[in-house]
């Protein structure tokens, strides 16, 4: 695969300009151990080359490369999928949808949908959990109060505005010798100790390192984890003890959304939270491989406009 794979943005445009060789590239991304109906499982099946679809001999529907997949039921052609992964995946801060809108030649709105859905593959869904040397953090992420009207600031903004904003806990594991670090990151409803004890407990094997700041929702996680702090009001670092790791990816972060989203939907932030971690956690990889590792994610995953818009199916 790794041959095959183009290595910058305009090999990939070219590439992927022919719609069967669009199948082709996906074919052992989407079934690995050989061609299987999404509906029914059976692997007997034929292939209409002339509409690029298969009929399954088991339960007698067709199928695309498309179905069971964050592409389903989605009229954009694959050249145009392919080439919005592969722009999402390897822009340092991200994509709007407005880039892709016009780049693509597709709606905004479509281009909007259109990522968000590749957002979803890229989360990781891994359950190995950090170990050895761990840092964990938080902080809130949200619309920046200078550039809201007067009257929305008013309404909005209260104290210091972090109550107006979304909780982002984030774990972290240090670089070892066998990869760079790792960072899982997820929305969390707040910031208080039952919120953040169940998260670095759902994230970070027992009897590692714990480094965090002086937050009191850290305290009892001593039993479990060998945890130290640091109150940032004091110093930045003492020795290994320190959060500069999550603090490098909070402000990757935001500059992200600062710089090319500036506006998104609390229910939505998660979905931006996992497109940076990805980018982070992939990045000593090439953009080919990271290409293929987003696309390795579409299968098996949903996500309809209504769900998207928060309204149900």
């Amino acid at each position: 695969m790794e041959n095959n794979t183009p290595q910058t943005l305009i090999e990939a445009i070219r590439y992927f300009a022919d719609p069967d060789t669009c199948i082709q590239f996906m074919i052992p991304l989407r079934w690995p151990e050989g061609i299987i109906c999404p509906r029914c499982g059976s692997r007997e099946h034929s292939y209409l080359a002339t509409r690029r679809i298969w009929k399954c001999k088991g339960c007698k529907k067709q199928f695309s490369i498309k179905v069971g997949t964050v592409m389903e039921d989605s009229p954009i052609k694959l050249d145009k999928w392919l080439a919005a992964i592969w722009m999402i995946a390897n822009d340092k801060n991200g994509i709007s949808s407005y880039e892709i809108h016009r780049g693509l030649g597709i709606t905004q709105k479509s281009a909007w949908f259109l990522l968000h859905r590749i957002r979803l593959a890229m989360q990781t869904g891994t359950f190995q959990k950090l170990s050895g040397t761990v840092e964990a953090d938080e902080t809130f992420i949200g619309g920046k109060s200078g550039n809201m009207h007067k009257s929305k600031r008013e309404e909005r903004i209260h104290g210091t505005g972090a109550m107006d904003k979304t909780a982002v806990m984030g774990t972290l594991q240090r670089t070892t010798t066998e990869r760079v670090s790792q960072v899982k990151a997820t929305v969390v409803p707040n910031v208080r100790r039952e919120a953040i004890h169940a998260e670095v407990r759902k994230n970070v094997e027992p009897g590692a390192h714990l480094y965090t700041d002086s937050l009191p929702s850290y305290r009892g996680l001593a039993p479990d984890y060998v945890h130290k702090t640091i109150d940032h009001a004091v110093a930045y670092a003492e020795g290994k003890v320190h959060t500069n790791g999550m603090e490098n990816f909070w402000s990757l972060l935001k500059r992200m959304v600062k710089g090319t989203y500036i506006h998104m939907k609390p229910e939505n932030i998660t979905r931006y939270v996992d497109e940076e971690a990805f980018r982070f956690n992939e990045r000593d990889g090439n953009d080919g491989t990271r290409f293929v590792k987003t696309l390795s994610g579409v299968k098996g995953k949903r996500l309809t406009y209504k769900r998207l818009i928060g309204k149900s199916d």
